[in-house]
């Protein structure tokens, strides 16, 4: 049972985070939208609208605009998204996957590349880092969810692959296409989950020095903070006193 590393999804700008609500509940529209545009609009019947709706309730989005965000993928307005994914490195080679939904890939592309070029890092090809990943589902409990072994033993009734277990947490992972099934099985077991979601997962990790993280969490601040880009995922760690120091 490996560790999780907790710096894995930028945990510690949380107050930063906080700060980009609006933008955070922007994407998760859009998800919402362009699942329900693509599956059924009952959650029920949609998987992935299934998980988009948790993931929005998870940030304690207002139901209006969840149903809002489903009513849109059947009217006229509805955007026409494209899913696209860029692959590229950061500074000392770190691997970085960015996930992203456009109406203007063109306008997308150049402000990806130039974010990367900005803060040394480059943009590669489809494929250049995600054989480095693994792509799977992974659901998310706090400690307070049960024992390290209360989680195994539920992982191994719901059928999941692995999990991670810390002071900070419980993370499971599963196949991709089992995702929603499995996050159905723990719920009855042990309760409603922080998050559910489909992601890259690094199989190894790069750990950083302070001057190199820096410069990793502007090419991210960068990603994050523009419109299209929905998730990204890299493959470097850091020490708790790095991390502290980022503040």
């Amino acid at each position: 049972m490996a560790g999780h590393s907790k710096w894995a999804n930028i945990q510690h700008r949380k107050g930063k985070q906080d700060k980009l609500r609006s933008k955070m509940f922007s994407k998760l529209s859009k998800e919402i939208t362009v699942a329900a545009k693509m599956g059924d609009p009952d959650p029920d019947k949609n998987p992935r609208l299934r998980l988009a709706v948790k993931a929005a309730k998870a940030v304690s989005m207002p139901k209006d605009v969840i149903d809002r965000a489903i009513k849109k993928s059947t009217g006229g307005d509805a955007a026409d998204y494209t899913e696209i994914r860029y692959e590229g490195y950061g500074v000392n080679g770190i691997a970085i996957i960015v996930e992203a939904m456009t109406d203007n890939l063109n306008r997308t592309a150049s402000n990806v590349r130039s974010y990367f070029t900005k803060c040394g890092g480059n943009l590669g090809q489809t494929g250049s880092v995600s054989h480095s990943f693994d792509r799977v589902g992974e659901i998310s409990y706090p400690a307070s969810a049960g024992s390290a072994d209360d989680v195994m033993m539920a992982a191994l009734d719901a059928g999941a692959d692995d999990v991670e277990s810390d002071e900070d947490g419980h993370w499971i992972y599963c196949q991709v296409e089992r995702l929603s099934e499995v996050s159905d099985a723990f719920e009855k077991a042990l309760g409603e989950s922080t998050e559910s979601k489909i992601i890259f997962k690094p199989q190894t990790r790069t750990e950083v020095d302070l001057d190199t993280a820096q410069k990793l969490m502007r090419l991210i601040d960068m990603l994050e903070e523009d419109d299209d880009v929905q998730s990204v995922t890299h493959n470097f760690d850091m020490s708790d006193e790095v991390a502290a120091q980022l503040g």
